[in-house]
């Protein structure tokens, strides 16, 4: 049996979207969802595998900037939709989407390729390394408190409805991206994203609400939830929150712990350095759990090491393998520090780390630490002290998070 692999026709969409819809469960999307990734789609960086008229493959790469340390938002394909039919595993589809793909990211300049794995044993083998996490929690807000700081009574809340805040509350994400590595400026259509509430999404909980944190007539953070009733034991479902300092932070979650007939704040993607962390009573009744988020991969490796600062000065050789992208293969010399930029050029110099570029892509962003990558046996050190300079200088002050999966 034969298969055919080519970029996206415009007038097949709706049988490709199909096929991902039936490799994801058979479920299909609502009206709105369904509109909304039409429109978020682009043929032209998406292909397909077609048997006969039967499409049994699918992937898309979306054209994102990502937020990297040192406050660059740098041009990433994000990764999306890849799907393989039941019928047609085990035959080198995957492995053959994923080769193009990286080859085209290539082409269109785009040093990193993202994605956010459904099942995370996939990607690995693809260069793919796991660089972010994502908290999710549940508060006992009935037994926990909150301590704000000094400032939090001077900021005014009000209601909003979330369609009409929505270039407010934009604003204020734009303004929070160069801050924190991992996350995504946003590009046309996807400020529709954080509005999506179909009802069959909702669990029984409330359509979506928005209430919006102000100082002097200004926007400074607002928070968007959802709430679930149970009598007096209801839960505020949070579905994202941002602030521009710490006391809009903190009269956004003093707002949420008092909101009337409720008992529990649940949250499922928040920054694992979140602060409210800091200002509760008792973390152990917040039940905090981690899990895997945003998958990196280096495509262009000189472009994407020169494209972020280092928390301290760093002169390292990297051995790099990489077989689905040969031009990383080889040594690559990278310098720099926090303030005077970076160079990641070839060398023929001795190697003082060895690795693979899976694990260049789970340092990436600061989140993972090389040291530790090291200590599992998936870096070797080859110059006594490399592995110490490098591991400081890939850090970052703040923890990466991506902020919503695409």
């Amino acid at each position: 049996m034969t298969t055919e692999l080519r970029v996206l026709r415009a007038s097949e969409w709706d049988d490709w979207f199909e096929a991902v819809e039936l490799a994801f469960g058979g479920l299909p999307e609502s009206a709105e969802e369904r509109e909304f990734d039409r429109a978020i789609t682009d043929p032209a960086r998406s292909l397909g595998v077609w048997d006969e008229d039967q499409c049994v493959g699918t992937a898309t790469a979306f054209a994102f900037r990502l937020s990297v340390p040192g406050g660059a938002v740098v041009p990433a394909a994000g990764v999306s939709l890849v799907s393989v039919a039941t019928t047609h595993r085990r035959r080198g589809i995957l492995t053959g989407m994923m080769r193009r793909q990286l080859h085209d990211v290539r082409e269109w300049g785009e040093p990193l390729a993202l994605l956010t794995a459904s099942e995370p044993a996939i990607y690995g083998r693809f260069g793919y390394g796991a660089a972010t996490q994502q908290l999710s929690a549940e508060i006992d807000t009935a037994r926990v408190r909150l301590e704000v700081p000094a400032g939090t009574d001077g900021v005014r809340l009000r209601f909003a409805k979330p369609a009409a805040a929505r270039d407010a509350c934009e604003t204020v994400y734009a303004r929070n991206v160069p801050a924190r590595p991992g996350m995504l400026a946003r590009r046309p259509h996807w400020d529709r994203l954080p509005l999506l509430d179909p009802e069959s999404d909702r669990e029984g909980a409330s359509p979506l609400r928005c209430v919006l944190a102000e100082r002097g007539g200004d926007v400074v953070g607002y928070a968007r939830f959802s709430f679930k009733p149970a009598g007096a034991d209801g839960t505020v479902v949070l579905r994202d929150l941002e602030a521009l300092d710490p006391a809009a932070y903190a009269a956004l979650w003093r707002f949420l712990f008092d909101m009337d007939l409720t008992s529990k704040i649940r949250m499922r993607n928040r920054p694992t350095d979140d602060a409210w962390q800091h200002l509760v009573s008792d973390i152990r009744r917040c039940d905090v759990r981690l899990r895997d988020s945003l998958y990196v991969r280096l495509v262009g490796l000189g472009e994407a090491l020169e494209a972020r600062a280092y928390l301290a000065p760093v002169d390292v050789v990297f051995e790099v393998s990489d077989p689905l992208c040969p031009w990383n293969e080889g040594r690559w010399r990278l310098t720099g520090d926090a303030k005077g930029g970076a160079a990641c050029k070839r060398t023929d110099e001795a190697a003082d780390l060895a690795l693979s570029v899976r694990e260049l892509g789970a340092a990436y962003l600061g989140g993972v630490s090389l040291a530790a990558l090291a200590a599992a046996g998936r870096v070797r050190e080859l110059r006594p002290g490399a592995l110490a300079e490098a591991s400081v200088a890939f850090g970052s002050t703040t923890v990466p998070w991506l902020s919503h999966a695409f």
